[in-house]
């Protein structure tokens, strides 16, 4: 008998390869839709929801399983376990989906993987879960909720590096859907086309970026690459914040870029606008395939690198023999600024993962900066709030690279929000409580003119 596809089937699935694959929700969700072709619009996006909110609350969700279990939850079959986390979502952050619906479709799937017996012991849990639910309907205290889903490894290092109540705000924050971002290459058309997708999609929600002059917000308007101006190749998706990150360089007509961790060009495309005809851009990556998508995106918007590279910059340059007057390094990071988007993040990573990203962060800087020219301006950005991978890691490059100094942004708008937290400020950090953005560190440096 052919299995009934729904859109909690699809999000069981996709949390299930996530726990026992170790698989990105994004790929897995994106693979499981492809899938079920028969789900419409609103079942797709029920079940991102299902499947992102249910990552978000994990924790805190199998804690509240935890206390009417015979058994650890931790021991449960993956499935078994999948279910009545989903379960557990609908009954706490989904009004929509009746109590009772929520504990019997997860009880009937239960039973039709394991059984009986476990089926039962699914029911008992979720009943008693389904009454407090009933009783906490609108007294949850959200800001524990996201705390006691994080990792506690992971709060404490948030706290250190923004204060408890900056941790606690930041990880509430990363409990709500983030917008996804448009990037209109033509920032002075940002208001046409505003007006064109609200047209097109009247049921979505559309407004200006606040940060980024090219930005706008998209909530709620389902496949973005079918409206109006994509395959004209007026605009692009990238989040805000990436925008604000390529802006940042201050890159000028003329002048010669690197793009030294370029993944899939969005930032490249940014910075090929910004130095025009008469200047260059260099674009690098550890991955070849990243790199054939990002010139077959640049080639829809119009525009060219110059030369590509495949690089693995932690043991060397590879080809890129040149000089520039510009340098960006996004570098591999923990991803930690974006929980809201990435909410697998709490499970794939651990506390021993900085230890080896810095390392490597420290690595890549370091040789960027032979590529740079004396004079010549370098921002260090990773998407990520945490201080071991931002001002740590600078200042171990400084200290290993007496030639690199901090220096104010050049590029808007980092240099007017810098400016606002420090007078001249050479970092900056984004946050999602405060910017609306993902959480970002950056870090604005100069190399230091030859001297006679």
């Amino acid at each position: 008998m052919k299995k009934e596809v729904s859109a909690r089937s699809v999000a069981a699935e996709v949390l299930t390869r996530v726990e026992r694959d170790h698989a990105f929700a994004s790929a897995a969700l994106d693979a499981e839709i492809a899938r079920s072709p028969q789900l419409g619009p609103r079942d797709r996006a029920l079940a991102t929801e299902l499947a992102y909110g249910s990552l978000r609350v994990r924790r805190w969700l199998e804690g509240r399983l935890g206390r009417h279990a015979t058994r650890p939850i931790e021991k449960l079959d993956p499935r078994v376990r999948v279910q009545l986390v989903l379960a557990a979502f609908q009954l706490f952050f989904l009004e929509r989906v009746p109590k009772f619906a929520a504990v019997s479709e997860a009880v009937s799937a239960v039973r039709t993987s394991k059984g009986p017996e476990v089926a039962a012991f699914a029911n008992a849990i979720l009943r008693k879960l389904a009454r407090e639910a009933e009783a906490e309907a609108a007294g949850l205290d959200l800001e524990a909720v996201a705390v006691e889903s994080a990792p506690p490894w992971l709060f404490e290092t948030l706290s250190r590096s923004l204060g408890p109540a900056g941790a606690r705000a930041y990880l509430r924050s990363a409990l709500m859907p983030p917008p996804n971002g448009i990037c209109v290459h033509n920032a002075s058309a940002r208001d046409h086309w505003l007006n064109r997708l609200r047209d097109a999609a009247p049921q979505a929600e559309f407004e200006a970026g606040t940060i980024s002059p090219h930005a706008i917000r998209a909530r709620s308007a389902g496949r973005l690459h079918t409206l109006p101006g994509y395959a004209e190749g007026a605009w692009t998706l990238q989040e805000e914040g990436s925008q604000l990150v390529a802006l940042a360089l201050g890159a000028r007509p003329g002048d010669a870029v690197l793009d030294a961790c370029a993944g899939r060009g969005n930032k490249t495309a940014i910075l090929a606008g910004a130095v025009g005809p008469t200047g260059a851009v260099d674009a690098a990556d550890l991955h070849p395939a990243k790199l054939v998508r990002l010139r077959t995106e640049l080639t829809r918007l119009g525009l060219t690198p110059r030369a590509t590279y495949a690089v693995d910059w932690s043991v060397g340059a590879g080809e890129v023999a040149g000089t520039y007057d510009r340098i960006l390094v996004d570098a591999p990071c923990s991803g930690t600024g974006t929980l809201g988007r990435r909410p697998d993040l709490y499970i794939r990573r651990a506390p021993d993962d900085l230890a080896r990203l810095t390392a490597l962060q420290v690595a890549i800087l370091s040789r960027t900066v032979d590529r740079l020219k004396p004079g010549g301006r370098l921002v260090y950005v990773v998407c990520s709030v945490l201080r071991e991978e931002g001002e740590e890691v600078v200042e171990r490059l400084l200290a290993a690279r007496p030639e690199m100094e901090p220096t104010p942004f050049e590029g808007e708008p980092a240099a007017r929000l810098a400016t606002e937290v420090q007078a001249g400020d050479t970092k900056l950090r984004l946050l999602p409580h405060k910017h609306g953005t993902d959480g970002y560190f950056l870090a604005s440096l100069v190399k230091r003119a030859a001297t006679c």
